[in-house]
């Protein structure tokens, strides 16, 4: 699939064919059970402090909040489409958090967490949705490029940009985004060729959500997703992607190798997706609710909450004053939202050159003259 918008495939549920089982130790990277027990892990040891854990959990709320917010504005008809990222906050808060300010971010089109810890206004990213434009946010300024629907398209993107980082001199790396379907796609492999090939200081970060669209992973790889980089010659790690802590480590470690001119790393977040694959799209045709209950004993930001509670970080004042963020954030979002104009039509002409040439500037004027003739037609 190229698109988001598209046509459900419908797959007869299968027991067991999509069964969420978290794998095996010690594959998976832990640091925050479901429960909210902080556990150690040998190899990425993370200091975090009371405040950068608040912070975090906030992080995890507002992200889900306009996740919600979003959902319900396309069911009443003021976004075209939306793609939903619930039950996925921890991953793209812990590698959002991860990036430092001079690295560049490539996402798919779910990556509203990431945005969000890059400091995008969320009411660029639902202009996009909207369509009143390609995307509001400025990618240089932002350290965050614009979303990108061709399937793995972006990896190839964050290589490139990788490459020229490299050539360049900086001290930088790119973090590009894709899920467990875009693996199959051919972009995302000639991506993973070419960074090892040159040692490309870029982290390929696959939010494996157990579906691509209505094919579960069992259907798409018959080894672990992160076991794959071997075959490309550098490393591969699978995360808990429901533990931000975890996650943070993992693509920090990475982040860090990447710059440190050690090539690139896959990173696979074990994590789930809660809600449908985008709002055209109905997911109890092809898996059962059980699996959903199941997943949501893990669910991201739970265990957070459970940990600052039991640990005495954080109050009940702490998670009302949170809560109270939340419900603005979603006032913002409504309000905002339905105030966003359609652009004026001559738009397509003025973001294509830094200065217009003189050719685009006739077919501008030709274009208003000619839809000039029609103002005030019909009244």
């Amino acid at each position: 699939m190229t698109a988001l918008s598209h046509t459900t495939e419908v797959v007869d549920p299968v027991p067991g064919a999509g069964a969420p089982h978290l794998p095996d130790q010690p594959d998976l990277v832990q640091l925050l059970t479901p429960e909210g027990e902080r556990v150690e892990h040998p190899d990425y040891a993370l200091d975090v402090t009371a405040e950068e854990l608040r912070g975090l959990y906030r992080d995890l709320v507002l992200v889900r909040r306009w996740d919600s917010e979003a959902t319900a504005l396309q069911r009443q008809g003021e976004l075209g489409l939306w793609a939903s990222l619930l039950g996925q906050e921890a991953a793209q808060v812990g590698a959002g958090r991860a990036l430092a300010a001079d690295d560049m971010a490539f996402p798919t089109y779910r990556e509203h967490g990431v945005a969000w810890t890059r400091g995008v206004d969320p009411l660029h990213v639902l202009s996009l949705f909207r369509g009143v434009d390609q995307g509001g946010w400025d990618p240089v300024t932002t350290g965050f490029n614009l979303y990108t629907v061709v399937i793995g398209a972006q990896t190839l993107h964050a290589t490139g940009y990788a490459m020229g980082m490299q050539r360049d001199g900086a001290e930088s790396a790119t973090l590009a985004f894709l899920g467990d379907g875009a693996t199959s796609q051919g972009e995302v492999n000639e991506a993973l060729i070419w960074a090892s090939t040159f040692a490309a200081p870029v982290v390929f970060f696959c939010q494996n959500n157990q579906y691509a669209i209505s094919a579960p992973i069992e259907r798409q790889s018959r080894v672990p997703l992160f076991q794959r980089a071997a075959g490309f010659g550098f490393p591969g790690v699978r995360v808990d992607g429901n533990d931000v802590l975890a996650v943070l480590a993992v693509t920090r470690a990475a982040l860090a190798a990447a710059r440190d001119g050690q090539g690139p790393t896959f990173i696979e977040a074990f994590t789930y997706r809660m809600g449908a694959h985008t709002t055209s799209d109905d997911p109890t045709r092809y898996r059962l609710a059980s699996e959903l209950e199941e997943w949501k004993l893990r669910d991201p930001i739970a265990r957070v909450k459970a940990h600052l509670s039991r640990s005495g970080i954080a109050d009940a004042d702490f998670f009302a004053g949170v809560e109270a963020d939340a419900d603005a954030l979603a006032e913002r979002i409504r309000s905002g939202t339905r105030e966003l104009a359609p652009p004026a039509p001559t738009e397509i002409f003025d973001h294509v050159y830094a200065e217009m040439p003189p050719e685009l500037a006739r077919q501008r004027a030709e274009f208003v003259e000619y839809h000039s003739r029609f103002e005030g037609a019909g009244q």
